[in-house]
């Protein structure tokens, strides 16, 4: 048996089905037991609970042969660093009371830097906390931005006719597939092929700019002329917030953004292929279209 934390999320879910798809047991932990059906359709045992409840985690690790964990925190959580934070002792608690022994645990490239990193913080506070759980063999995977990160852009366009964020335009950073993400939780929980702590960094197939995924996202989606503006950092808070997020939030997520143009965050051995991922933004970019076209199709029928 296999729990997996955050189970109707973009990682969680797709390593869920791939443990599933492999004939694994999975037990599927989420918030909304509604959300977790899918889930239980393909035969995982589903559980939903509280992620600051350390009793309902302890009991869903317990018997586990392996745990995904991550901090699913709220993005509109007023005090977002101390959500994480409460979230991520939760966690390392319930591992240590349930005896689960294999951990492979969501963290992030940046987690390495002790401060100034905002969001990746609070996932380096986590990777410390889970260190100090006696006896467990811990998986840090720590991945870059997720191309997925870009649904959120195609309102933007719709409303706005541009994509917006904090990062300068022309900084090629690395960024990657979800999918990607599960395969290598996958296989490590599915295996379990290794001892004492491993980090791996998964960093897409290319560093890549916002200007230039903004161009081939135009392309895809018949706006060859759709343009990306970097805002000032306090813009970015004010437009996140407007959007309904947490100013919390907001602040932590323009500090790692700060990071990421100051050239803070980095992959700790540059790309090699141990961490160089296959999925390209170009193949995920016909994904965006697909649901761009459904939101126009959805729009068209509201009219």
């Amino acid at each position: 048996m296999i729990t997996v934390m955050g189970a109707t999320g973009n990682t969680g879910r797709k390593i869920a089905e791939g443990l599933l798809a492999a004939g694994v047991p999975v037990r599927a932990l989420g918030r909304d037991e509604e959300k977790l059906a899918g889930l239980a359709a393909l035969g995982a045992e589903v559980r939903a609970g509280d992620t600051v409840d350390p009793n309902f985690l302890a009991d869903a690790f317990h018997g586990s042969d392996a745990a995904y964990t991550l901090l699913p925190t709220d993005q509109r959580a007023p005090d977002y660093p101390g959500r994480q934070n409460a979230e991520g002792e939760a966690i390392a608690r319930a591992v240590q009371a349930s005896g689960v022994r294999h951990v492979v645990a969501l963290s992030c490239v940046g987690a390495d830097v002790p401060t100034g990193t905002g969001v990746i913080l609070g996932l380096r506070r986590q990777e410390a906390r889970l260190r100090t759980i006696p006896g467990i063999e811990l998986y840090l995977l720590r991945p870059v931005s997720f191309f997925e990160n870009f649904y959120g852009a195609l309102e933007t366009i719709r409303h706005e006719g541009v994509v917006a964020d904090s990062v300068e335009a022309d900084l090629a950073i690395p960024m990657v597939a979800t999918r990607d993400i599960a395969a290598a939780a996958v296989d490590a929980l599915s295996r379990r092929h290794w001892s004492g702590e491993i980090v791996r960094e998964l960093i897409g197939p290319r560093d890549i700019s916002y200007r230039e995924a903004t161009r081939i996202l135009g392309e895809r989606i018949g706006k060859p002329d759709l343009q990306y503006v970097q805002l000032p950092g306090a813009d970015m808070v004010g437009a996140l917030a407007q959007a309904g997020l947490s100013t919390s939030f907001a602040e932590t997520y323009v500090e790692m953004t700060r990071a990421f143009n100051e050239g803070i965050v980095q992959p700790l051995h540059g790309r090699t292929p141990e961490n160089t991922t296959p999925t390209t933004f170009e193949d995920f970019a016909d994904e965006l279209a697909d649901a761009w076209r459904a939101t126009d199709r959805t729009a068209a029928t509201a009219d």
